[in-house]
């Protein structure tokens, strides 16, 4: 006999960065991040930003995760009394895209607790309500599926999504690219890669405005005896 797990289940210790920690990762971009993980950390092409790519909507802040599971909700309420502001909520939903894993009222009360974004790999609805509500979201899509919210589920516990797993305090930094996971444990050494990571790009940014056609690495290597030519 399977004995029934609890309706929630609450990490009782939620770990979370420093202020100062955080405030190193605002307006960063995507792009950077990372690069200064050294191409890891973005999650899922599959989760982009709700009202696509041209709206100018960015986040970052420390996971608060919610494992509500395939087509339930009630994990991501329960998410909200242990929110703090600044916090993205990251909703586990098991890849699920028969129905919604949020819909405007519940992105709404997101915000009114202070969250700085929300992250799914499932859809949302009430598409017009959650652009009217201003929280930045990233999910699978949209629909007008209603969820369940009967549990079982979880909140702070790690959770897997767009694959990589997500633990509560790490860093999620997303913007109108995509969606970056930094390990909590990988912060401080992500700072300091960034700072290279910044001068490297805006030193070829201005390469490029002074008029550069092919870096000369390409050159290099066009020359050398590493590349062949063939009829």
């Amino acid at each position: 006999m399977i004995e029934a797990p609890p309706t929630l289940t609450i990490k009782s210790t939620l770990r979370r960065p420093t202020a100062a920690q955080i405030a190193a990762f605002q307006g960063v971009p995507t792009g950077y991040v990372v690069d200064a993980l050294y191409g890891g950390g973005a999650l899922s092409a599959a989760i982009q930003p709700c009202g696509g790519r041209d709206l100018d909507r960015a986040a970052a802040g420390p996971a608060l995760t919610a494992d509500a599971g395939a087509a339930d909700v009630l994990a991501t309420f329960a998410a909200l009394k242990f929110l703090e502001p600044g916090d993205i909520i990251v909703t586990a939903f098991a890849g699920h895209t028969g129905c919604a894993a949020a819909g405007d009222r519940l992105v709404g009360m997101m915000k009114n607790c202070g969250a700085a974004g929300f992250v799914t790999d499932g859809p949302v609805r009430d598409y017009p309500g959650v652009m009217a509500v201003g929280l930045p979201v990233w999910c699978a899509g949209i629909t007008p599926a209603s969820p369940h919210s009967s549990g079982p589920g979880t909140v702070g516990f790690p959770v897997q999504l767009g694959g990589h797993q997500i633990a509560t305090g790490d860093m999620i930094v997303a913007d109108q690219d995509g969606v970056v996971v930094v390990p909590f444990e990988r912060i401080d050494e992500v700072i300091v890669e960034l700072d290279r990571v910044k001068a490297a790009e805006t030193a070829q940014d201005a390469r490029v405005a002074a008029g550069l056609r092919i870096p000369a690495w390409v050159e290099e290597l066009l020359e050398s005896d590493r590349t062949a030519y063939k009829d």
